[in-house]
């Protein structure tokens, strides 16, 4: 689906954003030997939300208090003001323990019942130390703002025909020597029958920059030698195609690496189109229109073959 403006000679094309079947299909299921999804519990709250992340350590937390409430219940009348075996008091005492408030209104009574204390105060003081090093590292963890087009587009170029993607830098900060590479991959069938999914490099007419401050719009050259000459949408489909566009640089703020990755399937492919400008002149000078990033007019029929 897109949005049309006819206001002009030329009828101009944004197209509505989507998620290409790659992306769609990314989380594959894994099984086998080698598995341990608690192993590696730094990088899935790394990788994960700040919302999924918030609540898996609000439910542990919450969780967390429980096995203790439990061995308090069991002690007996082991807390000073609280009502022997009532799981409530129980547990809103292991949370002051947990958490290190201690309010003043319950302590433990006994030396049993300071031990387990003294466990759970180590346990609390170790969960939030794991806690502040996975909000700290979510935090700094250096990003980089960048949008890419919707669409991936073939079309004519100082007479030649190209495949184009489109990017645009969403912070003032710059990103210094930016480096991009676009990837695709194929399904093919080797002399012996099999088929294979593989992935080739798309030579690009400029793969680096001095500096990404706006936009940045990368070319592949669709000649006898590129591995698209002669392909249409059509003949995409069949092989299963997919594009793969990165980014590499350095935040000139941060100093620190940053990398940005969008993934297009054969769908976003459009055939004989050309990015509009996505520079508009106003009295104050040039602006950068992000919301037209992803707007292109048409050529030729998109049906057209890259040949």
């Amino acid at each position: 689906m897109a949005a049309e403006d006819r206001s002009s000679d030329r009828r101009e094309i944004t197209p509505l954003p989507r998620v290409s079947r790659l992306q769609q299909t990314a989380t594959v299921r894994r099984k086998g030997e080698g598995l341990h999804p608690l192993g590696d519990l730094f990088h899935a709250l790394m990788t994960a939300s700040w919302s999924k992340t918030i609540a898996i350590i609000i439910v542990t937390y919450l969780l967390a208090n429980v096995p203790f409430s439990l061995v308090y219940m069991a002690l007996g009348d082991s807390i000073q003001n609280a009502r022997p075996g009532n799981f409530e008091d129980c547990y809103f005492f292991s949370v002051q323990t947990m958490a290190t408030i201690g309010y003043g209104s319950m302590s433990p009574r006994g030396t049993l019942a300071d031990f387990v204390v003294s466990i759970e105060a180590i346990a609390g003081m170790i969960a939030a130390a794991v806690v502040t090093g996975v909000v700290f590292a979510k935090f700094s963890r250096p990003t980089a703002r960048v949008v890419f087009s919707h669409t991936v587009l073939v079309g004519t170029v100082d007479g030649k025909r190209v495949l184009m993607v489109r990017l645009a830098n969403e912070r003032d900060s710059q990103i210094m020597e930016p480096s991009a590479r676009l990837v695709i991959l194929r399904d093919e069938v080797t002399a012996e029958g099999k088929r294979y999914r593989r992935m080739h490099d798309l030579p690009l007419q400029r793969d680096r920059h001095a500096i990404f401050t706006l936009s940045w719009t990368i070319f592949h050259t669709i000649d006898e030698k590129s591995l698209l000459f002669g392909e249409s949408s059509e003949t995409l489909a069949s092989k299963n195609v997919a594009f793969i566009v990165s980014l590499v640089g350095t935040d000139e703020t941060l100093m620190q690496t940053v990398h940005a990755r969008h993934t297009y399937d054969s769908e976003s492919v459009i055939f004989g189109a050309n990015f509009v400008d996505v520079f508009l002149e106003t009295p104050a000078g040039r602006v950068l229109d992000v919301d037209r990033l992803h707007t292109y007019v048409l050529e030729a029929p998109s049906d057209a073959s890259a040949a």
